[in-house]
């Protein structure tokens, strides 16, 4: 069987076929808009945390819906939705018996970023 070549215009129709197949899925997956949690996770000694996991839940509801590791810079990002929501940060680190961790509450308006630090204290 003989080898043919392929012009370059047989390659651009091929490729022009295979952008028109992607077209359709391409127009029904529409963005939602989104909110960002970001966080730094601090020891006491005011470096950053590695390998802390973090826990959001909306504040009207009891259970963790969201939850996120801390990065080797103690860095964590959450998305939520962009709506006028309040929502609580837990990280869950183990504590001596009878200390609790200090949950954070956290207010979303729109599609923004909201910045925040967590200080893991020794008390």
């Amino acid at each position: 069987m003989p080898i043919t070549r392929r012009g370059p215009a047989a390659i651009a129709a091929l490729l022009l076929w295979l952008a028109a197949c992607a077209m359709p899925a391409l127009a029904e997956t529409k963005a939602q808009p989104y909110a960002l949690i970001f966080g730094t996770v601090w020891g006491p000694d005011a470096r950053p945390v590695y390998g802390v996991r973090i826990k959001l839940r909306r504040a009207s509801e009891k259970k963790f819906r969201w939850e996120a590791m801390s990065d080797h810079r103690g860095e964590f990002g959450i998305r939520v939705p962009a709506a006028k929501q309040d929502y609580i940060l837990v990280p869950d680190v183990k504590l001596p018996k009878g200390e609790t961790v200090r949950e954070t509450a956290v207010h979303i308006e729109y599609d923004e970023r909201v910045d925040l630090g967590i200080h893991l204290d020794e008390e």
